[in-house]
């Protein structure tokens, strides 16, 4: 089997081959890669972040479920921006930018955050000035200049899928279980919260229209990605059922009903997202089941209760395991998720949210040697 047909298998609830394995090393080991800058990547896009995260899904040959793909439709999105990116600090290790634009009268608007781009570490996005000794205005600043311009819209798609080929499926997203993301917006939720309600509904419809858009492309998603990080970090369980749980059903809905599947990414406390995923929407799979202290899930103990209704995709320990671990406690770590999860199919050996710039190759081979030898059906 090729990797996009075993995952097809997989998410379809049929038995493949093998067990899929996926290391999850989303951003940083495939930008280190290309051995450039990580700015280079980032702002100036001379290599785009979907291409260095597939030359790494070949180099390591694994089985790739990519659901970091974001697609701006025409009529749909707001492709035309009226700020300007500028850069009002550089130094050897990080480029600082803040966008602003002209309000007439030679006048301009800046943002009140700027977005940090490191040499060696993906950027911090907006931070507010004051925070890194920064003025709100910038005494001075310089246009951000030579971005390596790329395909956008459908066109971005067939690009990425074409990339791809058979090394596994392309997910792009459409949805958010999270409209609460940070301290700020928890007060706002609480003093404000029809400020929220409108937002989701908002919500509702843009992704519907969203979803319709994507599905008349010539080259349609493999599937739909419609997590957000940390779903349960900002928001109570009782937040997010208000808020994020009526957009994640009316997507998955949408997905079954044209047949394509649905993909859930929620890093940090997630065993209650999963019960609620498994009994109370059409979700197909959910990632990455952080086990403690970075989550709460119990592998073994999800499979037992919700493994005939979702893929359970996870969920080595990325700093224990898969940064600081030997090969011996990898190939340990993943015979045991295999015992774990892998009867009956719906499971992906993964691990928990992406893996560090340093993991060491020696044991994202190993992760994937043993998914290809002791993950037999």
């Amino acid at each position: 089997m090729t990797s996009r047909q075993r995952l097809l298998d997989c998410l379809a609830g049929k038995i493949p081959d093998r067990v899929p394995v996926m290391p999850d090393i989303s951003n940083m080991i495939p930008v280190k890669r290309t051995g450039l800058p990580f700015w280079d990547i980032y702002l100036y896009e001379h290599i785009p972040l979907w291409k260095a995260y597939i030359n790494a899904v070949k180099y390591f040959g694994f089985d790739s479920l990519y659901n970091g793909v974001y697609i701006d439709l025409p009529g749909i999105d707001n492709t035309e921006s009226e700020w300007t990116q500028a850069i009002v600090k550089r130094t050897d290790t990080e480029i600082i930018t803040q966008e602003y634009k002209d309000i007439g009268g030679g006048k301009k608007q800046w943002a009140e955050t700027v977005m940090v781009y490191f040499r060696d570490n993906p950027p911090s996005w907006w931070v507010h000035p004051h925070k890194i000794h920064l003025p709100l205005v910038p005494d001075k600043y310089q246009d951000v200049t030579g971005k390596t311009v790329h395909p956008k819209g459908g066109e971005l798609l067939t690009a990425i899928k074409n990339e791809m080929g058979e090394h596994g499926l392309v997910g792009v997203s459409c949805g958010t279980t999270s409209l609460v993301g940070s301290e700020e917006q928890i007060y706002e939720y609480y003093d404000y919260p029809e400020i929220y309600h409108k937002r989701r509904d908002d919500a509702l419809d843009y992704f519907k229209r969203k979803f319709h858009a994507l599905m008349s492309l010539d080259d349609k998603p493999d599937f739909i990605a419609t997590g957000t990080s940390g779903t349960l970090v900002f928001q109570t369980e009782a937040m997010f059922r208000e808020l994020g749980l009526p957009i994640v059903k009316m997507v998955t809905a949408l997905c079954k009903r044209h047949g394509i599947p649905s993909h859930v990414h929620s890093c940090g406390p997630e065993a209650a997202l999963v019960k609620i995923m498994a009994e109370e929407t059409d979700l197909t799979v959910i990632d990455p089941l952080e086990i403690p202290p970075m989550g709460d899930c119990d592998l073994k103990e999800l499979k037992k209760l919700y493994g005939d209704k979702l893929v359970l995709k996870g969920n080595l320990h990325t700093i224990n395991i898969m940064l600081n671990g030997t090969t011996e406690q990898v190939k340990e770590a993943c015979k045991r998720a295999i015992d774990d999860a892998a009867e009956g199919g719906r499971f992906i050996l993964s691990t928990g949210d992406q893996c560090g710039r340093d993991t060491p190759e020696d044991n994202i081979f190993t992760m994937i040697e043993i998914a290809k030898t002791y993950g037999k059906y």
